[in-house]
Order: C-alpha cells, then structure tokens, then sequence
C-alpha cells in the first residue's frame, strides 16, 4: 500500500529554496490540491518575481512568468480569455503587497475569479533580505538594521484585513505551515480557494505566513519557532472574509 508519494502535479526537478524555507510545503499543498481536484490539464499558473521566480519549473501544469507584481493582473487576461481554465498567481509579500498592490486591490474589487497564494514571510528574499512592506515593527533587515522604525517607515500592511474591507473579495484566509496542524489547515483553505474558482465563487486569496532562515538569520527549527513567537501574534491565523459560505446557503 502507498503511504506517501509525490503529487502528480509536481515536477520531479529540486527545488532552488534554501534550507528551511516553507515555500516548499507550499507548493506541495499546492500541487495535491489540483490533484484532488483533477484539474491539472485545464490550471495555468502566474510566477511572480520574487524566491518562487521559478515556479514554473515545479508545477506541471501550463505557467506564465509575469512582471514583478502584475502577476493578478495577468491572471486576470488569461482568465476572461480563457475562463473555463483554472488560474492561479503564486506571489510573496515583496511582489503582492509592494509593487503589486494596486493590482492586488483592484483585482478583488472586480471580484475577477481566480485564486491568489500569497507568501508572507516579512522580508524581500531573493534579493538579499530587504525590508518588505510586511517586516515587522522592530524587525532587523538588510534595510532596517536597527530595526524597523514605524514612525519613519510606517507600519505594515495586513493584506487579509485590508482586502476584507474590499466589496469584490469573496474569501480571505490567512494560514501558517509551520507545524503539522497549520499545515493542514493551510490545504483545506488553499483546497477551499481553488473550489471556489471552480465553482464560478470568485476572488480568493490565501496568505501563508512563512520562514526565511535565510534572511532572518536563524536556524530553520528557531525559524519555525519566530513564526509562532512574532509572526502569528501580529498577523493572526483565521478567515478574514468568506461571502462563498452564504452563497452555498443560497
């Protein structure tokens, strides 16, 4: 009996993430969802510009590299081009909640129908440990070394509360993966947000708190564990938004 296997959906080609980081585990997720939902022939996904530059390399159904944070607004032509297809942008905080912002916004406020993974882990990765627009107050950056100073640069962004705000945003979860629960219940949200699409529901986003070892500067088991101390105190896991569940009772 088979206890354990790759999903079909992902590529057998190793990934580039550093020791310790969770985008991994994300992509798994990812890619078990589309399984379970036998829709790898008809999902495109949109790489951003960011750590998962190379998504594309991962998921073996149809991807699209777009311009650094225009990742929704490329979901968003491929999906009324092709609406019968199942699209997916998989973004980090740099991507989404910096340069990417008004695309982010502005797709939930069409309430365009497709689903949105958005990584926070409150640091520029791939480009050297930045601060992002998600660092926390007080968090030591490449750009913050004495720490991030809220009263000169302000303070972060919360996206799922921002956007539940937003009329067109259907359903708005925030998740972690950095322990065997969490886990979990990051796919069933993430499994909740590609159903929705399938089922014509619109706009989801899921935001996955997640580790940068790397750029935080600690082991991945102390990572894992400034997720639970800092992370999660400040961004609170939950759904922020689900209008989905009224139009079931519908």
């Amino acid at each position: 009996m088979v206890v354990f296997e790759k999903p079909h959906a992902l590529t057998d080609v190793p990934l580039h993430y550093c020791p310790g980081c969770t985008h991994g585990i994300v992509h798994r997720l990812v890619a078990e969802v589309i399984d379970e939902l036998g829709i790898e022939g008809k999902t495109i996904g949109i790489a951003p510009v960011g750590c998962s530059v190379m998504a594309y390399n991962y998921f073996n159904c149809d991807m699209i590299e777009a311009a650094h944070g225009r990742a929704p607004a490329v979901a968003t032509g491929v999906k009324r081009a092709n609406p019968e297809n199942i699209v997916f942008t998989y973004q980090g905080d740099g991507d989404l909640a910096s340069i990417g912002m008004a695309e982010t916004v502005h797709s939930a406020a069409r309430n365009e129908n497709i689903t949105i993974i958005f990584i926070n882990n409150a640091i520029y990765g791939m480009t050297g440990g930045q601060m992002a627009p998600t660092s926390l107050p007080g968090q030591i950056t490449q750009t913050s070394p004495y720490g991030r100073d809220t009263d000169h640069c302000g303070f972060p962004i919360k996206v799922c509360e921002m956007l539940s705000q937003v009329d067109g945003a259907q359903y708005l979860e925030r998740v972690a993966v950095n322990n065997v629960k969490n886990v979990k219940n990051a796919k069933k949200a993430i499994k909740k947000a590609f159903q929705n699409q399938v089922e014509g529901k619109g706009f989801s986003l899921i935001e996955v708190i997640s580790t940068c070892p790397t750029n935080w500067g600690l082991t991945p088991q102390k990572a894992l564990q400034w997720v639970d101390e800092k992370m999660i105190p400040y961004y609170p896991l939950g759904v922020y938004k689900d209008n989905t569940a009224e139009k079931e009772a519908e």
